[in-house]
């Protein structure tokens, strides 16, 4: 991964284990949107190996690795890349997990049948351009989430959380509606599939076809 030259810092995200806490209501989202991660990658059945771009503490690269995948991934925030290595090896599972960013993707060598890129977009000042490295990269399917507004950010204000910021969560400086987000992706990928996992959305794309 070539890191010269990059023309935008992609920052780390809002680090929280949400697949692990042990909020009830927390637990039932995830489920939600694992169930939908598992069911989209179900259509991915010439898939064999697979890159994760923000891999976060790797719980969906081992979900692919489980399902006898190759699977590399990758994550900006250090301390994440640690904690998904112990993971990994914690479950006997060989995932090259290390340190990269969106922004560096190289299609020359980071080319996988599928490439998976939850709850990245949303923190990226450029998404077209990291779309395109995706779409570039993924040589049969690319699946994509983020939050769905505005329902994400009405949600954490009825938690009472980031009220100052009207429920935007720190860190995330795209807000894309299910509409929108289709919309956005259409430019440069097919989109495959839509799920609406709450409060999310999760995109099976494919490249685009000459």
């Amino acid at each position: 991964m070539s890191n010269a030259n990059s023309r935008v810092v992609q920052p780390a995200g809002n680090y929280y284990d949400k697949y692990h806490t042990r909020n009830p209501i927390a637990r039932w989202l995830m489920a939600g949107f694992l169930q939908s991660f598992e069911s989209l990658v179900d259509a991915c059945t010439d898939a064999r190996d697979a890159l994760e771009v923000g891999c976060g503490e790797g719980e969906l690269s081992m979900r692919l690795a489980r399902r006898g995948l190759a699977v590399n991934g990758f994550d900006i925030a250090e301390d994440a890349v640690l904690e998904a290595r112990r993971r990994a090896d914690a479950a006997g599972l060989s995932i090259p997990f290390s340190v990269g960013s969106a922004l560096d993707l190289d299609p020359s060598t980071q080319a996988a049948d599928l490439v998976v890129c939850c709850e990245v977009l949303e923190h990226i000042e450029e998404p077209a351009q990291v779309l395109r490295l995706l779409a570039a990269c993924a040589r049969k399917h690319l699946l994509v989430s983020v939050p769905r507004e505005p329902v994400w950010r009405a949600m954490n204000l009825a938690r009472g959380r980031y009220l100052g910021d009207l429920g935007n969560t720190p860190g995330h400086i795209q807000h894309w509606s299910r509409d929108r987000f289709v919309s956005f992706l259409s430019e440069q990928v097919d989109v495959v599939a839509i799920s609406s996992p709450l409060p999310w959305t999760m995109v099976l794309c494919a490249p685009k076809r000459a």
